[in-house]
């Protein structure tokens, strides 16, 4: 007797191909849809006047944003206070008290009327007035956000802290190790017995306000704080200023005048040494912003490379990938809370440190 074959294997295969296959595309829609990717891959990692956050085409050809906007204060002979809504998403000049703005590249210029254009000198750099600019962009709203998260979070942990008789409960079950682990793991070994509780209220802020700012960067609103090199450059400054005033005359002399180095020696070395104080917060600032723009670049990247593929297996393959970064995005997170954490408690360590041998 002849096996009967059956077909709905085989008719299976071909409806997952066909579902899964994209259809063939001319090669300006293959650009076009390129240019998408990128355009929404740079929306992602900047700044905006409005939360935004997705779009989509009506039957009519209509595109439909779907978001809410933020205030726009500007000065400009006075100030002025209006929506962003008034933009459009950019698309659109906003008129306010007689005066004319357009949103340029994710900043403000000013323009004729309402048909103004943006002018741009052989660089491609717009020359246009630019008022003074003090909105509340995504970015300030994350900053607010984490300051009620974070003073929330902590209020409540030393209130339970304290009706509990010292031990945790709630929510400080999770975070009491973590608090354990930054004071004994990184304040103390690089700081000191002696001097690490001054350090402790810093190095804990600037240890949950990045992993914190970091883990809501992944989520599809894309407030991404720690890759504006602004907000990075605010860390590393304060960085700066507490191990500058916390030093102690050792650590200038050693930086100035180093103790068992002959003169010549040490007149070449003490304006190196002193370089090296501005290169060290600088190397916190670039380190932070760089992995942090690097990681989400890359990501939604590899998540536009869905869309852009014209077969099921290399779309499925960019989504798998995707997939896996985006887990490993979660250990960058933290990983670099930890390292901007344990540097500046070095940096910190290194100013107030003694040295009882120079006689030597």
């Amino acid at each position: 007797m002849r096996r009967k074959i059956s077909l709905k294997p085989i008719a299976l295969v071909l409806i997952l191909f066909s579902l899964f296959s994209c259809k063939e595309r001319s090669e300006a829609e293959k650009e076009e849809r390129k240019e998408e990717v990128k355009e929404f891959t740079q929306h992602h990692v900047k700044d905006s006047y409005d939360f935004h956050l997705f779009s989509y085409t009506t039957d009519s050809g209509e595109e439909k944003h779907i978001g809410f906007p933020l205030p726009i204060l500007l000065w400009d002979n006075g100030l002025k206070v209006f929506s962003s809504a008034q933009f459009h998403h950019g698309e659109e000049v906003a008129e306010v008290d007689g005066n004319y703005y357009k949103v340029h590249h994710s900043k403000i210029y000013k323009v004729d009327g309402p048909e103004g254009e943006i002018i741009e000198d052989e660089h491609h750099h717009a020359i246009n007035e630019k008022p003074f600019d003090f909105s509340i962009t995504k970015n300030v709203v994350m900053i607010f956000m984490m300051f009620a998260i974070m003073f929330t979070m902590f209020y409540r942990m030393a209130r339970k802290h304290k009706s509990n008789k010292g031990m945790p409960k709630g929510l400080g079950r999770f975070l009491e190790p973590i608090v354990l682990y930054v004071r004994d793991e990184i304040a103390i070994p690089n700081i000191g017995e002696k001097h690490y509780k001054r350090y402790m209220s810093y190095l804990l802020t600037v240890f949950f306000f990045v992993w914190i700012v970091n883990l809501f960067g992944l989520t599809p609103i894309g407030m991404n704080l720690t890759n504006n090199i602004a907000v990075t450059l605010c860390l590393a400054l304060i960085t700066y200023i507490i191990t500058t005033f916390s030093g102690n005359k050792n650590y200038w002399k050693h930086i100035f005048w180093m103790p068992g180095v002959p003169v010549p020696m040490k007149i070449i070395l003490a304006p190196i040494e002193l370089l090296g104080t501005f290169i060290k917060p600088f190397a916190l600032m670039i380190r932070l912003y760089a992995n942090i723009t690097a990681g989400h670049i890359v990501i939604m990247s590899i998540i536009g490379m869905v869309f852009v593929l014209e077969n099921w297996l290399g779309s499925s393959l960019s989504f798998l990938l995707a997939f896996v970064l985006g887990i490993l995005e979660l250990l960058v997170a933290a990983l670099q809370a930890y390292i901007f954490t344990v540097l500046s408690a070095l940096y910190f360590g290194m100013a107030v440190e003694e040295h009882h041998d120079e006689h030597h």
